[in-house]
């Protein structure tokens, strides 16, 4: 690959991660559902997993470390102590760019998908169970809550899995007509 092609794809990348984590925190502001103690139902992470699976692990993690901390600064109004911050913002967001070593993959968007949304699932699991414990109703979903770590599983589980649902759904109804573009075959 020559010089000039090499900075003309780096450009493109960072043009490219620019607008999808702009795109990313206008989706997080529409929120079809909000839970009374943070989350929402949203497609939020729609653009930072289409980013991964273009562009792969690496610039797919630095789009989402700058999408946690934009999360955390315009949305964090629900972060409430450092444990949190990190946990529930930083972690949290920043684990979608796993996303990106799935790139490769023919179905690798949404390989890329489960996988992100699991692994920020565990971030707001934990910090749920720990640093929200004491939040803990008494009734939720109907159910006796007896256990900070299930009602952290429900809590988040529910929204979560909303947010995945949607991601693919979206994904799928895309895939015909941008798979090319979802897969990076324009930039490879």
């Amino acid at each position: 690959m020559t010089k000039t092609k090499s900075s003309h794809l780096a450009l493109r990348a960072l043009c490219e991660g620019a607008i999808m984590v702009a795109l990313a925190q206008i989706l997080g502001y529409i929120k079809l559902y909000e839970l009374p103690q943070g989350g929402s139902v949203n497609l939020a992470m729609l653009p930072i997993f289409l980013y991964c699976a273009r562009w792969g692990f690496g610039p797919g993690m630095l789009v989402s470390v700058v999408f946690s901390v934009l999360q955390l600064m315009f949305d964090g109004a629900y972060a409430y102590s450092w444990q949190s911050m990190i946990g529930d913002y930083l972690l949290a967001f920043s684990v979608l760019g796993v996303a990106g070593l799935f790139h490769k993959f023919r179905f690798g968007f949404f390989i890329g998908a489960v996988v992100g949304v699991a692994l920020r699932f565990v971030s707001h699991y934990v910090t749920g169970a720990t640093v929200w414990a004491e939040w803990m109703p008494e009734e939720f979903f109907g159910m006796t809550m007896t256990t900070p770590w299930f009602y952290s599983f429900l809590y988040n589980g529910f929204y979560m899995f909303v947010d995945l649902l949607l991601v693919i759904l979206v994904g799928m109804l895309a895939w015909k007509k941008l798979g090319k573009y979802m897969r990076g075959n324009d930039i490879r």
